[in-house]
């Protein structure tokens, strides 16, 4: 408040000077409440405004806290505020993506947790039980998002016992919903298991390749940057929790710089197998995280919209938008994870999870929600499902909703074509991927005819495919710009059953492209706790060594697409695109999918023959990774390749 003001409200009671501050933030909360993620410089005003508020408010019931708690202040109504805090401080991360902003959400949230500011009438007041409930849920949240797991645990377990308190005091179908929120939560923990966390999926100076020292290519015409990330993922049965799917999760991570310090050090903890450990016990860490979790040095993180079950109209606004935002020398990533018209399958049997429930209006309160209505459908599934084409593969659109309703919630090819007029990465996982390939008449054939093995019979494939039922494809049909494009197998591989309570659940194909690692390993049947520390990181330095190797001969290639040229400089997109190339080639060796073109993941553009999954330099990498596991029996290399020993 300012000088003035003060004097003003010298006369004026305490207590009715603090009413009168939460009024005006309850009135700036509600504006604000529903506005969406994107179109983010638009409301940056609404935003400092009320932050503006939010910080006096907090700061006079500091400085005024015995008198106000003397006129009537119940701890719970602090409590209220610490939350709204805590809200707006994640509301903005989703916004901008900024570290810093996730980190004062957990601080605030913490603050609740450690200081009981619920727990006085919790008991009394069946409104009060259901605020202390949905805080919980809102702090499972941040905490999932900033990894931290060993307050997860902690929250899931407090969660459980306030919910079975709450049946006894009040009436049980009160709280019915909530019963299948620690479901979700639950499930979603089973299928992100400590293994697959054992390392960030952000991306780590400490274990990854700093920024100043990628590859150059010499002749790229531009340099691209990722600013923008599209992130949607929908399928009947997907593991998720309030509106944050596995898949989204994942890739959510994976487009951040991990916060130093906050992560790496505790992960390791375990020697004997590094799929247990004390985060998955639920025993408590560190009570505070680091607040300088930023480094200046490194460039901010790009900015994401998470789209949770949108209807295509809704996809297709945000879509506008931030193509409408998009700097010029930025690019845009489009993640679309979500079920084709398949011939064979109706979901991928890797996928199994909850079933969609009533569960995301307790949870959503100002995270991860949507600005309308229809963005959050949750339809029955429908009982009827889409023919397949008459090439007997997949068919040329992606789910994004319930089936049985015609088009209104499909994706097509060219429902993107209006925004190829910007720079676009698109990533498909999808049975249906191959829709997105390119036309008849380029490129796909060029690939035929100059390309041999698996990939010649990709290619053939593909030209069959486009040839009956593709020519709504988006390769040569652009608006300006040519898009690049990371396309799943049309089959999902299923993964070998160590135990069926461990088999592990999301997309395969978005696994590799987030967790290369853990995923080779799972993929030849081995458990996180079957693998020692120590070979664990043996594994890992290989294989990033190999990655920055396969890095630095694709920037040098001279046949590299400039499609592929102009994104080697951002340290995101080329992470992607080298565990691309690391994904194609073990599923291109691996014994049950060799030769299997179902199986194999390609890429528009196509990348130089250097980098192919027959070339030597890849079935050396898979070789000596696969050794020293000792599962060189599960590949099937060429002649000449010879397996190396690394002891």
């Amino acid at each position: 408040m300012s000088q003035n003001q003060q004097q003003s409200n010298s006369s004026i009671p305490v207590s009715e000077v603090y009413w009168t501050l939460v009024a005006k933030a309850d009135k700036k909360f509600s504006k604000i409440r529903d506005l969406p993620y994107y179109q983010r410089t638009r409301y940056d005003t609404y935003f400092y405004k009320v932050f503006k508020v939010y910080t006096q408010l907090w700061k006079f019931q500091q400085e005024n806290r015995q008198k106000l708690v003397e006129a009537g202040l119940k701890r719970w109504e602090i409590g209220e505020i610490a939350s709204r805090i805590g809200q707006l401080y994640f509301g903005q991360y989703m916004r901008t993506s900024e570290a810093n902003y996730l980190s004062e959400s957990y601080i605030f949230y913490e603050a609740i947790l450690t200081r009981e500011y619920f727990k006085d009438g919790l008991h009394q007041d069946i409104n009060l039980a259901s605020k202390q409930l949905r805080f919980l849920a809102r702090f499972l949240t941040v905490c999932l998002v900033l990894n931290r797991r060993e307050v997860v645990y902690q929250l899931v377990n407090q969660l459980k016992l306030s919910l079975d308190e709450c049946k006894r005091t009040f009436q049980e179908a009160d709280f019915k919903e909530w019963k299948l929120v620690i479901q979700e939560i639950v499930k979603f923990l089973k299928a992100d298991t400590a293994f697959m966390n054992i390392r960030p999926l952000r991306y780590s100076v400490v274990l990854d390749l700093h920024p100043d020292s990628l590859p150059l290519v010499m002749d790229a015409k531009r340099k691209l940057r990722l600013r923008d990330a599209l992130l949607c993922s929908y399928h009947p049965n997907e593991v998720k929790f309030s509106e944050l799917t596995l898949d989204n999760f994942r890739m959510l991570q994976s487009l951040e710089w991990e916060p130093s310090g906050s992560f790496y050090q505790a992960s390791m903890a375990s020697s004997s197998g590094i799929g247990s450990g004390a985060s998955q016990n639920g025993a408590s860490g560190p009570s505070r995280v680091n607040q300088d979790i930023t480094d200046p040095t490194l460039p901010p993180n790009p900015r994401k919209a998470i789209l949770f079950r949108p209807s295509v109209t809704h996809f297709m606004a945000v879509l506008g938008t931030v193509c409408e935002e998009l700097v010029s020398d930025g690019i845009l990533l489009i993640y679309l994870s979500a079920s084709g018209n398949s011939a064979h399958t109706v979901s991928s049997p890797s996928r199994a999870g909850s079933s969609i429930g009533y569960t995301e209006n307790i949870v959503r309160g100002f995270q991860f929600h949507s600005i309308n209505s229809d963005s959050t459908s949750t339809y029955p599934m429908s009982a009827t499902y889409d023919s397949a084409d008459h090439s007997g593969y997949t068919a040329d659109c992606l789910h994004i909703g319930p089936r049985g309703h015609a088009g209104m919630n499909c994706i097509y090819p060219s429902d993107l074509l209006p925004f190829t007029r910007r720079p676009l990465f698109l990533v498909i996982d999808s049975e249906s991927s191959k829709a997105f390939k390119a036309s008849l008449t380029n490129t796909s054939l060029y690939c035929a005819i100059t390309t041999t093995g698996p990939q010649f019979l990709s290619a053939l494939y593909s030209f069959h495919a486009i040839a009956y039922c593709h020519w709504d494809a988006m390769s040569g049909a652009e608006k300006g710009e040519p898009v690049a494009m990371l396309l799943s197998p049309a089959t999902s591989l299923p993964l070998p059953a160590v135990e069926s309570s461990r088999q592990p659940s999301g997309s395969l194909f978005t696994s590799f492209l987030t967790a290369p690692l853990q995923s080779f390993i799972l993929l030849l049947g081995f458990a996180g706790s079957d693998i020692e520390k120590d070979l664990y990181s043996k594994a890992e330095k290989l294989l990033q060594s190999s990655l920055n190797k396969l890095g630095s001969l694709l920037a040098a290639a001279d046949n590299l697409d400039p499609v592929w040229a102009q994104i080697l400089s951002d340290i995101f997109l080329t992470r992607l695109l080298l565990r691309f190339v690391f994904c194609s080639a073990v599923l291109s060796l691996y014994s049950p999918s060799s030769n299997k073109i179902e199986f194999q993941p390609e890429c528009m553009p196509c990348l130089p023959d250097i980098v192919s999954p027959m070339s030597s330099t890849c079935q050396t990498v898979v070789s000596r990774l696969a050794n020293l596991f000792g599962a060189s029996n599960k590949f099937l290399f060429s002649e000449g390749i010879t397996v190396i020993s690394d002891d």
